[in-house]
């Protein structure tokens, strides 16, 4: 069941959101509620994905996926779906109104993709407006704190938009064998990559470039560090660069997933 939440992702995403809501003053009780109602969104994203594609992964053989190895049923994976998703429901709007329907957008968003947006040529939108959504919606839950900055926001759909291009990139020719054929498939590999390589810089220009003031010493260093990265990671779409380019990516996000932090704490 853990894997099945597509549990990389799923922990990497909530553990970001919870360190942002500390960094962002979130209470301390209010961050452990923040944690578990984007965990909850996200693994019924993660479930629902591994219910409805149940048959396209095992037309292709996905041995990595619990369902096609016989450990999961679908109908399992529907009722855990849409258990997590009403757990979401409820932690989420505990944290209030605005933060609640913030967070919930981003669980529609991941829904929304899995029920056919995956396919089209707009299968980015729900990654760019989920990604946009949670740094809202983390910074909303902190009482007396004004509305998350467009920047924020606007860094955080541009990380998105690197993450559809990065999480599809390894399934595109399983993808494309069973009808699948969002953005990236259209673009192609290289062009996704050089794609996801270009958000990922201009996350780190939001982010260091954003905050009020000139950029601190952590900006210029994330800046020198991104720019040779950048041209690394674009190579990701050529099979004899794809390893050195995996950690130039590797790189980028984890500074921006620190800058993305800095930032939050920059509203305090």
């Amino acid at each position: 069941m853990a894997l099945a939440t597509h549990l990389g992702p799923t922990v990497g995403v909530t553990l970001v959101a919870t360190l942002l809501a500390v960094a962002a003053g979130v209470q301390a009780g209010r961050v452990g509620l923040v944690g578990l109602a984007v965990l909850a969104g996200q693994a019924s994203i993660g479930w629902s994905n591994d219910w409805l594609d149940a048959d396209r992964d095992r037309a292709v053989e996905r041995a990595d996926k619990p369902v096609v190895q016989g450990a999961l049923t679908p109908h399992l994976l529907r009722s855990a779906a849409l258990l997590a998703a009403l757990a979401a429901v409820v932690l989420s709007l505990l944290l209030g109104l605005v933060p609640g329907l913030l967070l919930l957008g981003v669980v529609v968003c991941g829904w929304a993709y899995n029920c056919g947006l995956k396919s089209g040529v707009a299968s980015m939108l729900p990654y760019l407006v989920a990604f946009g959504l949670l740094p809202a919606g983390v910074v909303a839950a902190a009482p007396g704190t004004p509305a998350a900055p467009w920047w924020l926001v606007a860094a955080g759909a541009c990380l998105g938009g690197a993450a559809h291009l990065a999480n599809v990139a390894p399934d595109l020719e399983d993808d494309l064998a069973t009808g699948v054929r969002g953005l990236p498939h259209r673009l192609g590999a290289t062009v996704s990559a050089v794609a996801g390589a270009t958000l990922l810089f201009a996350a780190t220009l939001l982010l260091v470039a954003g905050p009020a003031g000139a950029p601190g010493a952590t900006g210029w260093v994330a800046l020198v560090v991104a720019v040779p990265a950048v041209v690394v990671a674009a190579l990701a779409g050529s099979a004899r660069f794809r390893r050195l380019a995996f950690p130039a990516v590797i790189l980028l996000t984890v500074t921006d997933v620190v800058l993305l932090l800095a930032g939050g704490a920059s509203l305090t």
